[in-house]
């Protein structure tokens, strides 16, 4: 379709748009003349070529809405006066929407590379829900259940109303704590599905997250199938008729007449059972518009037989309606204001002669999920409009109503029966309401049915976010876009529901399911006192009614409760869900969400820093930090940035892993052209690095070159005391065949900063055949100590000893000395010195004679041959230098000053050194030798040859610089 075909298309034929019709783009119009003014290169110009202009055949309902183009081309104003800054305006509700993370259409303005079209209307947005149907209702319904019905009288009977009191306010101020602490949480910015796994993975980490979730998850979908049956159970026990297995059992109770008790059959609880639950599943199937419709349903009943409940009460006269009723009496409330714990049997009727006795603790357990249910709204956080609203409102509202109908209950039951009613009706609730107690049947099957479905509702969308996030993959199936339902998830939930209906007996469960419950909280309640006692910057949640101090009380009272209702129990979920952390810890994908605790760490690293300040650390607590420079000089294999045993080194240089490594690389050219490069360079070299195991950070550097670029390196790296203090580097042992000029000048540069920093250095020579850790070595570690380095080659050796494979080894330690030294003296103390240092080695004194070639007259001749070779090589270096007919300098531009007997004697110096090497370590594991600084007016070209010369045969050296500071020390 070109432009001719859209003008004769007529304005008629094409949509409205933004409430105008559709007008032909025309050669004046000023959007063309903005896009075509647009550089071509500009990454922000749009292509024409790549617009697509779609008939009004193909347009679709679903499409989104593009701009008019009178409105620029981004949408925007005419004229943007923001143009300077190159970026849309920070207005723009795109940019916004991006910053939650939220999944928003693309821009309207084209994109390289990118087609767009031009459609009509907007996406069906998902039903969200408000305060009251979203967050109020849910946890109204979780949190009211059958225990107030069935055995909160009971409760009052047995713990008196005192107690009752302390219990009801005991654990409702654990649920109000916790009603504060998620508050603070979902106020602090956008909030995705979850709930309070949400919260807790992005306070703590994804391990505590999702080790907490899933047992949250388990713990709701169980408590599913303990509501289903206890709404089964009450309607087979209100209509007996109904029960397919008829079965009646007659206990003893503790009345004066045994009266029979009818217990409906095991089979029927499992029949009805599982079809309550089906048909609970499709009406959660049916998605959040059903469950509002159905949701008031449960409730409404549930509200009105509490309401007949208190009417009963204040129309109760004494024996009325039944015997053991005395209606509202001081003298009740104060026979049963204190406790009366006792022996009861299995249905807890009173009996001496019982099994169970029953205490306050025991009454936690039971009462506690009577206040569960808090999360029921945060669970549907991604079905409502506005959660930073709507969850501490609608949360605190229901808790705060709960606990108050709680407290109401226990004075007026407390005074309106005697406690042996009490203990004995367990149905009391119906037996004194007005007018029918059918009324509360009616009650006790809605509020269950009701708790039930918001199980089943909150269970799959808890495990559907878990999988979102895509740190397990064994959880990918249950992964759902954001507006779609989690069908999958559902029936997972519905299948463990249906488990747990069939097992009927669950009174082993049910202790487990409420720690689940207590985790869950005290979770959350860390996760708040975690970040208000960091405060870092980003905490600035909305919700002002909140205090460290409060969450962690909070928290410490769901651990003191767990421990209250069964220590055992309490192991077990521990024990759950710390499998489930280790597991996640393994098989996890790695997540960073910005949790608290990395916050801790970075607060805990900056006191530390601070705390060691800029003085030298004493050597008792110095570690060595090593600054491993990656360039290989030569070849690595393809997508490997470092050499593979410059990471197994930088390990030996570490006691049983403690310590940092930095692995650093210089990137050649211009910064602003390489940034990127630098970027995925540094990626790169961070993954090797932690598949290698070696603890340790990675840094790239753009400079001009080598030398630039380390020298910068070696003057900024680090704070403070956390400096490099050792460089590690390979010998360039390439360096005669690849370029006689560029490494030998690099390299004595190096080590020239190194020592003008003050840096220790330390050399690898036969870096390829360095030993990884399942490479074990016998032998010796030979040190060849000459000068004094702080005992930095004596620590090395003792780290090296400490890795599994140089254990076996032993160490020598050769001191070279002038031939008119006392060796035995020198001897004596170099022992006495190791002794001091805690150190096992062998001393030998190695004696030499003076440096004056011509009194070698007895030298071996190849040694003869190799210096006549490197005399050689040095003075075509001078003729070739002197040939180009100017004064020959140095690389730092000072003149060139060469006295042919120093470099006689330099090299004559690492022959005699590699002969004695050769002599006594030719069997060693691996060679220490101490470093020369490079000599003053020589070339770099006249030190590698000096280098050569003492490396020379010696298949694995490491060649040792210290620094003007010692690294051990004599006393304790």
């Amino acid at each position: 379709m070109d432009r001719g075909d859209i003008e004769e298309a007529g304005e008629e034929d094409f949509p409205r748009l933004g409430g105008g019709r559709y007008r032909p783009v025309v050669a004046h119009d000023r959007a063309v003349i903005e896009m075509s003014s647009v550089e071509p290169g500009s990454s922000s110009s749009p292509t024409l070529k790549n617009i697509k202009v779609v008939t009004p055949g193909e347009l679709g309902a679903g499409a989104r809405e593009v701009p008019r183009p009178e409105d620029g081309v981004n949408g925007h104003q005419k004229e943007s006066k923001l143009e300077l800054f190159g970026f849309d305006s920070l207005v723009n509700i795109l940019g916004l929407k991006s910053m939650t993370g939220e999944q928003v259409a693309a821009p309207s303005s084209p994109r390289d590379g990118e087609d767009i079209s031009i459609t009509q209307g907007h996406p069906k947005p998902a039903l969200k829900m408000g305060t009251m149907m979203g967050v109020f209702v849910p946890c109204l319904q979780n949190i009211l259940g059958i225990i107030y019905y069935i055995r909160f009288t009971w409760i009052v009977g047995m713990a008196g109303i005192g107690q009752s009191l302390v219990l009801v306010l005991l654990c409702g101020l654990c649920t109000f704590l916790t009603t504060i602490s998620l508050s603070a949480i979902a106020t602090n910015g956008a909030m995705k599905g979850g709930g309070p796994y949400y919260l807790i993975g992005r306070a703590l980490g994804p391990e505590v997250g999702i080790s907490i979730g899933l047992c949250f998850f388990l713990g709701n979908a169980v408590a599913g199938a303990l509501y289903v049956l206890g709404a089964v159970e009450t309607f087979l026990k209100a209509f007996p008729a109904a029960g397919i297995f008829r079965e009646t059992i007659t206990k003893v109770n503790g009345t004066a007449v045994a009266e029979p008790i009818q217990s409906p059959n095991s089979h029927d609880l499992q029949i009805y059972g599982i079809v309550v639950t089906i048909l609970l599943c499709f009406i959660v199937f049916g998605g959040v518009q059903m469950i509002n419709r159905v949701a008031p349903a449960f409730l409404i009943p549930v509200l009105l037989s509490i309401f007949c409940i208190f009417i009963g009460i204040f129309l109760a006269k004494t024996d009325d309606p039944d015997t053991g009723i005395t209606g509202l009496r001081f003298k009740s409330f104060r026979d049963n204001w204190s406790s009366a714990y006792q022996m009861t049997n299995n249905a807890g009727i009173p009996d001496p002669t019982g099994g169970t006795y029953w205490s306050f603790n025991d009454l936690v357990g039971l009462f506690f999920p009577a206040v569960t249910g808090i999360m029921a709204g945060s669970n549907r956080s991604a079905s409502l409009k506005d959660t930073q609203r709507s969850i501490p409102v609608g949360t605190l509202a229901a808790t705060l109503t709960t606990t108050s109908l709680y407290v109401i209950s226990v004075l007026f039951f407390g005074a309106v029966a005697t406690r042996d009613k009490l203990l004995t009706d367990r149905l009391l609730t119906a037996t004194v309401a007005w007018p029918w107690p059918v009324i509360v049947h009616v009650g006790i099957i809605l509020s269950t049915l009701g708790a039930a479905l918001q199980s089943l509702t909150g269970a799959p969308r808890l495990l559907a976010a878990i999988a979102n996030d895509d740190i397990l993959p064994i959880l990918n199936y249950f992964k759902v876009a954001d507006t779609s339902e989690p069908h999958i998830a559902t029936l997972f939930t519905a299948l463990i529901c249906i488990g747990c209906v069939v097992i009927g007996n669950l009174d082993l469960i049910t202790p487990t399911v409420t720690m689940f419950y207590l985790l869950c909280y005290s979770g959350v309640n860390l996760s708040c006192f975690l970040l208000d006692i960091l405060d870092a910057p980003s905490w600035r949640p909305r919700w002002k009614y909140h205090h460290w101090s409060l969450s962690f009380v909070g928290a410490a009272l769901c651990i003191v409760i767990m421990f209250l209702i069964s220590w055992s129990f309490t192991v077990v979920a521990i024990a759950l869900a710390s499998l489930i952390y280790k597991y996640v810890g393994l098989k996890g994908k790695a997540g960073d969400w910005g949790d608290g605790f990395k916050s801790a760490y970075f607060q805990l690293a900056l006191r530390s820093l601070r705390s060691l300040g800029a003085n030298q650390v004493h050597p008792k607590n110095w570690y060595p930090i090593p600054l491993v420079f990656c360039r290989p000089w030569g070849q690595l294999p393809e997508n490997v940035p470092c050499h593979p045993k410059l990471a197994d080194f930088a390990n030996c240089m570490k006691k049983k892993g403690r310590g940092m490594s930095i692995f650093v690389d210089i990137l050649d050219g211009d910064y602003y052209e390489c940034a990127e490069e630098a970027k995925e360079a540094c990626n790169k070299l961070a993954t090797y690095i932690e598949y290698k195991r070696c603890e340790g950070v990675a840094e790239i550097v753009v400079a001009p070159n080598m030398t630039e670029g380390f020298r910068g390196i070696i003057q900024t790296m680090g704070l403070g005391n956390l400096k490099p203090n050792i460089v590690v580097m390979r010998y360039p042992e390439i360096w005669r065949r690849e370029n006689l000029t560029e490494i030998p000048s690099t390299f004595v540069g190096i080590i020239n900063d190194c020592i003008t920093a003050n840096k220790a250095v330390v050399i690898i020579k036969g870096l390829d055949e360095w030993p990884n850790e399942y490479q074990r070595q016998y032998g010796t570690i030979d040190l060849y100590w000459i000068v004094r380095d702080g005992g930095l080659m004596l620590l090395l050796s003792q780290l090296l000893l400490t890795k599994e494979s140089f254990e076996s080894c032993k160490i020598q330690l050769f001191c070279i000395a002038e031939e008119d030294s006392d060796a035995e003296a020198l001897k004596a103390d170099v022992k006495k010195f190791l002794y001091d240092l805690r150190m096992q080695a062998e001393v030998i004194v190695v004696t030499m004679k003076s440096w004056d070639i011509r009194s070698e007259g007895n030298s071996k001749e190849d040694s003869l041959e190799a210096f006549d070779a490197a005399q050689r090589r040095i003075s075509d270096y001078l003729g070739e230098i002197k040939s180009q007919g100017s004064t020959p300098r140095l690389a730092n531009g000072k003149a060139m000053v060469v006295n042919e007997q120093q470099v006689d004697k330099f090299l004559y110096t690492m022959l005699k050194l590699n002969s004695t090497i050769l002599s006594y370590s030719r069997m060693a594991a691996v060679v220490l030798v101490s470093l020369p600084p490079p000599p003053l007016n020589h070339p770099a070209y006249f030190y590698m040859e000096y280098m050569d010369l003492l490396v020379e045969n010696v298949p694995r050296m490491l060649i040792v610089r210290g620094y003007h500071r010692d690294v051990v020390t004599l006393f304790t």
